[in-house]
């Protein structure tokens, strides 16, 4: 296996990266455009959050086709432009696999929908009525994580959002499928692969009410996530390229397995444990000063943890689905540069491969929303609704929301004090924040 242990990877997330034609959505003709400042930058390579054909419900992360491109992003003459003259710069492309679920527009779901039994076992459906879910598990985005189907007479399981169904990773077929989606893309020149919330594919064979909490102890680092992620790797031909899993609500333990060469299933691992000090008593929608002793002791027992087990950490502050670092750990005001590089040198000097987040190289800073209106994330709306139900104000809404939303990370990278930021010539999909003119490349 390669030693990916001295390289940096820059995570881009495409539609806030860079507009090349003028319709406010970043493409991967303005990723080429930009090559040269990355190369400077000196990553190794560049994660590139989905850009497949999506409804875009979870901006991408609700994948309806793995082997196409999505146009609002550009084409595959675009994508292998794109991979051709980073190769030509010594950067490889690491592409997101979203294998937990696809989209409900997916052709297989559609067909699963038309009353086709092989593909109905493509996903967990189940046999029910409309007053009686299969379990209180809950989604990851607010509410039940099961639909019903009236036309089917039957339920589908969807961990995240209503449009995200779950796949039947029991199933060979499926396996197979995916693993024939990585072997296509390696083809193409890809040199890795980031795999969405991998840690959630295997659910146990039977499904019962959690007691408990919400759900996730059932299905989280589940009964044979081991054994499918050895087989997926083996299978597809990837042992010997970079491969990292995102983790949710994992263990040291487990990842120490995810990741232990020997084990022969990924090359590292995101956990978010570090990203939970300010959650009050473990919610994210509860706001909370961060407890940095509490950090501390956690890169204290994931440090040595995994350096004694021969695991491999991903290490990272920010990515698109968490608030800007510096805002969140650092003084956006008096001690904006000095907090910035003191948390950027805190995960450059320790035991791991670095991840740096769009912008998070010049110390970008979260936008600090004041309506609901300028939102657009499907997480951070569910929440605002929720939070509104359980008696908060709406300024006390925003004000978590401006905290916690995933939309921080999301607003166009800032290249220049002109218009927009320099990202566009039109109105970005998602407002810039207002300090662009002194925060740019």
């Amino acid at each position: 296996m390669a030693d990916f242990r001295d390289k940096v990877v820059y995570q881009i997330y495409p539609k806030s990266f860079r507009d090349s034609n003028g319709d406010g959505l970043g493409d991967l003709r303005g990723i080429i455009e930009k090559l040269d400042y990355l190369q400077k930058l000196g990553v190794d390579y560049l994660w590139l959050t989905p850009f497949f054909p999506s409804p875009q419900n979870d901006n991408g992360y609700d994948v309806a086709d793995y082997r196409n491109i999505d146009p609002r992003f550009g084409t595959m003459k675009d994508l292998e432009e794109l991979i051709a003259q980073a190769d030509a710069r010594g950067i490889g492309l690491m592409l997101d696999m979203v294998f937990n679920h696809t989209s409900t527009e997916h052709q297989w779901f559609r067909k699963a929908l038309a009353g086709e039994k092989k593909y109905q076992d493509y996903y967990i459906f189940k046999e029910g009525i409309p007053d009686k879910i299969p379990t209180n598990w809950v989604s990851k985005f607010g509410g039940p994580a099961w639909e019903y189907v009236p036309s089917l007479g039957k339920w589908y399981l969807h961990l995240f959002d209503v449009t995200q169904a779950d796949l039947n990773w029991e199933n060979p077929e499926v396996r197979e499928e995916l693993k024939d989606i990585l072997r296509y893309w390696k083809s193409k020149g890809i040199k890795g692969f980031r795999f969405d919330v991998v840690n959630l594919i295997s659910k146990p064979d039977v499904l019962e009410d959690d007691d408990q909490g919400d759900g996730r102890r059932f299905y989280t680092d589940g009964p044979r996530v081991h054994e499918h992620l050895k087989e997926l790797v083996r299978d597809s031909g990837i042992e010997g390229m970079i491969t990292v899993g995102e983790m949710s609500s994992t263990t040291l333990e487990h990842c120490i397995r995810y990741s232990n060469p020997a084990e022969k299933e990924l090359t590292m691992c995101f956990n978010f444990h570090h990203l939970k000090i300010d959650y009050k008593n473990g919610d994210k929608w509860e706001l909370m000063e961060p407890d940095l002793a509490a950090l501390k002791e956690l890169y204290r027992k994931w440090q040595l943890g995994m350096q004694e087990g021969n695991g491999w950490n991903a290490l990272f502050w920010c990515n698109h689905d968490q608030p800007r670092i510096v805002s969140r750990l650092g003084d956006e005001e008096k001690y904006w540069k000095q907090s910035a590089k003191m948390l950027a040198g805190a995960i450059h000097l320790m035991r791991g491969t670095p991840y740096i987040y769009q912008g998070e190289e010049i110390g970008m800073t979260n936008p600090h929303y004041d309506r609901v209106e300028l939102y657009r994330d499907v997480e951070s709306l569910n929440y605002y609704e929720i939070l509104l139900s359980q008696g908060k104000s709406r300024e006390e809404a925003l004000e978590i929301l401006a905290a916690r939303s995933r939309d921080n990370s999301r607003t166009p990278m800032q290249w220049s004090d002109g218009e927009y930021g320099g990202f566009s010539t039109a109105e970005p999909w998602l407002s810039i924040p207002e300090n662009y003119k002194s925060i740019n490349v």
